[in-house]
């Protein structure tokens, strides 16, 4: 019997699979009132190390001031997190 047909075949890989750096609220109590925060803020202050294909806002943890966030994917509960303490989310 050929190796092909012995070996077991597990899953399935896309081709074009997107992966994204995460991102929680409860990471962003090290921006000042008011700041701006992009990827390239995020990497500068050592929250995410790495910038994939983009940066996923999750709505984990709780937030007070009021910042501008421009990210790629963000979770509805994020937005309505970050808008009711009076900031705004931008997805790019």
């Amino acid at each position: 019997m050929p190796i092909q047909r012995r070996l077991p075949k597990r899953g399935f890989s896309p081709l074009r699979k997107v992966e994204y750096s995460l991102l929680n609220i409860r990471d962003l109590k090290v921006f000042e009132s008011g700041a701006t925060v992009d990827a390239p803020a995020l990497i500068k202050t050592g929250i995410i190390r790495h910038f994939k294909d983009g940066v996923k806002l999750l709505g984990q943890g709780e937030i007070q001031n009021p910042l501008f966030i421009k990210v790629t994917k963000c979770s509805q509960g994020a937005r309505q997190k970050i808008e009711a303490a009076g900031g705004t989310v931008e997805v790019i």
